[in-house]
């Protein structure tokens, strides 16, 4: 699903070449039968339609119009009073509707009257018209409004375009923003009304059409990844397949502090369906892996004391040439130490894509998380390092190390901050957080309809640095593999929560779900039990586990 900015959604409107006035009609009655819908009867029902002084507005002064006409019990809050020439006002005031204008004497206690009374209110204040603190009337409107959603029975709210105070673009939201029930996006959704905190405010978004012509939106690059994208871009799985027919991914990870990150990297790629997965880590540590990770090959490397080092590069080299890996994941629980950097500094540039002519090593693509990232941030001119294709997956601390930024920075304009620097390295990076979001260094950018406490556990982010591998390594292209990993870890996350809940679970929960969350997406059936049928796999593989209840 296509996300706009507010600039993209003027540029949009302008191409259209439909007239301003004709938008407006189509938008007004679209919301007015998003109210119906919202009530489930219309006559005779009490509503509430709060205007402000632009095109927002406008949309309600014609939603208004519409729920009067079908009978509905209308009034109408003017924030300003309206032109002389507004037709739509014109036509409020020919059908006796009630209005009540901000300035007029008493214009608070009729406001307050009106809310306390009303079953739906409509908030076509702002839109995407905010560019300043909400103040003055504004503020006084919002107050009662908030105010009156607090009541043990409250009005439904719908929010046109977006909630008033809620950036289109960031997602933030002023202190006076009121949560919506649901949010009725004009003819494309707001980028803000899927980031936080935007998010939490939009309620349901229902994108609606006003007659601008989807084929225009082929031009706009940023995407709300969905179920069906996700569908449309799983690798296939034909029946005559051997474990070559899916790739290879080899892994360099783990150091004597984090065996586990090596260990969940790992089964993230084989979990996403890769046909061959190999750990290339010190030798210190193999025996502890090698006793955890059964179907795993392995590339036990000299190290250091555990850590790998500079003498290693060519190691790893020579493996990558021998088996021809599809795909390298480099960063997970490696350490920081100077070893450790060493090794990253060396790695990097002997790294070539299957783009590159005469290339011996035939990656489709480089992932580089955690370790790897933190070792690149403390290397000058650490872009030039890297070889496209390549992903990197940092958390928001690991953005801000990249990037010289702050976190609060970084958080202030995601989406921003990861098109920006991924643009500029020419690299696709996947900024982890509520949401994530995907950028490629084409401009595209893709966010994740998934936000859940589940992930916020150490360990999630290095099975989902392994899914993107084992995704690259089945053949899909490094940005929609990123992006299919949010997809489906996302849909992984939202069972184990409705399972086990949002507190309690760890990163390895999350495992055994990726390929039912894939199941589901392909729509392949489960076998209903049979009188005196096994036990159910998921269970079986939770109770060896530890994890029933």
């Amino acid at each position: 699903m296509k996300l706009v900015t507010v600039a993209e959604m003027m540029r949009l409107e302008a191409e259209s070449g439909v007239p301003v006035p004709q938008l407006m009609e189509k938008a007004g009655l679209a919301v007015a039968q998003e109210a119906w819908l919202a009530l489930g009867e219309i006559a005779e029902r009490r509503l509430l339609v709060l205007c402000g002084p632009g095109n927002n507005g406008g949309d309600g002064l014609v939603a208004a119009r519409c729920l009067k006409e079908w009978a509905a019990d209308v009034i109408v809050f003017l924030l300003k009073p309206r032109p002389g020439d507004d037709t739509n006002h014109a036509a409020l005031v020919e059908r006796e509707i009630p209005i009540i204008t901000a300035g007029e004497d008493g214009w608070e206690k009729s406001l307050a009257d009106a809310l306390g009374g009303a079953e739906l209110v409509i908030d076509a204040l702002l839109g995407t018209g905010r560019a300043r603190p909400i103040e003055g009337d504004l503020a006084t409107v919002l107050a009662q409004l908030k105010g009156a959603r607090e009541r043990r029975l409250p009005p439904r709210l719908l929010a046109v375009d977006l909630p008033s105070g809620l950036d289109a673009d960031t997602g933030a939201v002023d202190p006076l923003t009121v949560a919506a029930d649901a949010t009725i996006a004009l003819a494309f959704a707001k980028v803000g009304l899927h980031l936080l905190p935007g998010a939490r405010y939009a309620g349901e978004v229902e994108v609606v059409d006003i007659g601008v012509p989807a084929e225009l939106a082929s031009s706009v690059q940023t995407e709300l990844i969905t179920r069906r994208w996700a569908q449309d871009h799983l690798p296939e799985r034909p029946d005559d397949a051997h474990k070559g027919t899916f790739g290879s991914a080899l892994i360099v990870a783990g150091s004597p502090r984090y065996t586990g990150a090596a260990y969940l990297a790992c089964m993230g790629a084989m979990r996403s369906g890769a046909g061959l997965v190999t750990l290339a880590c010190a030798s210190a540590i193999h025996p502890i892996l090698a006793a955890k990770l059964s179907e795993t090959t392995f590339e036990p490397l000299d190290g250091t004391g555990g850590e790998l080092s500079g003498q290693d590069v060519h190691s790893v080299l020579r493996a990558l040439s021998a088996r021809d890996y599809d795909c390298l994941l480099i960063g997970p629980g490696l350490s920081q130490s100077g070893y450790v950097q060493a090794f990253v500094h060396a790695l990097l540039p002997k790294l070539g894509g299957d783009q590159e002519a005469g290339s011996e090593r035939l990656l489709r693509a480089t992932v580089i998380d955690a370790d790897g990232l933190n070792n690149l941030a403390r290397i000058d001119d650490w872009p030039a390092l890297i070889n496209p294709p390549a992903v990197l997956t940092p958390h928001p601390g690991e953005m801000a190390r990249l990037t010289g930024l702050s976190v609060a920075e970084v958080q202030a304009d995601r989406l921003g901050t990861a098109r920006k620097f991924a643009a500029e390295w020419g690299l696709n990076v996947l900024l982890k957080g509520a949401p994530s979001i995907v950028a490629a260094a084409d401009g595209r950018a893709a966010v994740s309809p998934f936000v859940s406490p589940v992930f916020a556990t150490g360990g999630s982010g290095d099975v989902l640095s392994g899914t993107i591998a084992g995704f690259i390594a089945q053949g899909v292209d490094p940005f929609g593999a990123a992006c299919l990993s949010l997809y489906v870890g996302g849909l992984a996350g939202q069972r184990l929560r409705d399972e086990m809940g949002s507190a309690g679970v760890i990163a390895g929960d999350l495992l055994p779900l990726i390929p039912l969350a894939m199941r589901d997406l392909r729509g392949e059936s489960r076998p209903q039990p049979s009188a005196g049928a096994r036990p159910d796999l998921l269970q079986m593989m939770q109770s060896a586990s530890g994890q029933q209840e």
